[in-house]
């Protein structure tokens, strides 16, 4: 299987592209290519194509694109609302929704957010996160790098919700509605966005709050559910149901 590489541009078959600084790095040197060998480029926006280095320098591969690739994201797309968890949650649950094929994340801030750090903190774990979704894009072979955006205010990210966004909340007070009927009526090529609280949940005022924008409240059945747990349930459940997964 080709190695897998994010490369900027507008990649044309027919036309070569170059792999320099840490891509090349990792392929000459980690990897070992060489002239004849394959790899994947994708343009971390939802592109890729096939290419085969042709030539070696000293420090970059110049890569034949050969011909595009059939993109593996999804057709639906999911925005994951993620109330800022402690420690280092967020870092799982930015590895393994982007594994999954989640399209964007927005971490938030909620009544119950206990992570409250400065502007110099939040810049570094901002581009740590951003980091974890590229590298876990690239182990998935994805073509798109979701970008994770935040903290942000739940009433501020609620406000810019595209409209006919499907909002899902799954909530341990939901006791009748169930994923499965929330999504019936769903074409499968919309957006949805699902909406998790931190530890402790979304208090109940943030669940009206999150209905009066359109959400609507599921359960994902009896068990209480971990906030870096629940996100990546609910994104799992909903890829399966609409055939993302294989089923």
């Amino acid at each position: 299987m080709a190695h897998h590489f994010f490369l900027s541009g507008n990649f044309i078959p027919g036309e070569t592209a170059i792999l320099e600084g840490e891509n090349a790095h990792h392929a000459l040197r980690v990897l070992r290519l060489g002239v004849g060998d394959n790899v994947t480029l994708a343009d971390g926006r939802g592109r890729g194509f096939l290419g085969e280095i042709v030539d070696v320098q000293k420090d970059r591969a110049i890569v034949m694109i050969k011909n595009s690739l059939q993109s593996p994201e999804p057709r639906v797309k999911i925005t994951l609302y993620q109330g800022f968890p402690k420690g280092d949650k967020m870092d799982f649950i930015i590895e393994k929704c982007t594994e999954l094929g989640v399209t964007r994340i927005v971490v938030l801030t909620t009544e119950r957010s206990i992570p409250r750090p400065d502007t110099k903190a939040l810049m570094r774990r901002r581009e740590r996160w951003q980091q974890k979704a590229r590298a876990a894009a690239g182990q998935s072979r994805r073509h798109l790098i979701p970008p994770v955006d935040g903290p942000v205010e739940l009433q501020t990210a609620l406000a810019n919700l595209k409209p006919g966004t499907l909002l899902l909340i799954p909530w341990e007070e939901e006791k009748c509605r169930t994923l499965r009927s929330a999504l019936a009526g769903f074409q499968g090529t919309g957006e949805i966005a699902v909406l998790i609280g931190p530890e402790g949940g979304l208090s109940q005022t943030e669940v009206l709050l999150a209905q009066s924008f359109g959400g609507v409240p599921v359960t994902l059945g009896p068990r209480i559910l971990r906030t870096e747990t629940a996100g990546l349930v609910c994104l799992t459940a909903i890829m399966y149901a609409l055939g993302e997964l294989g089923g």
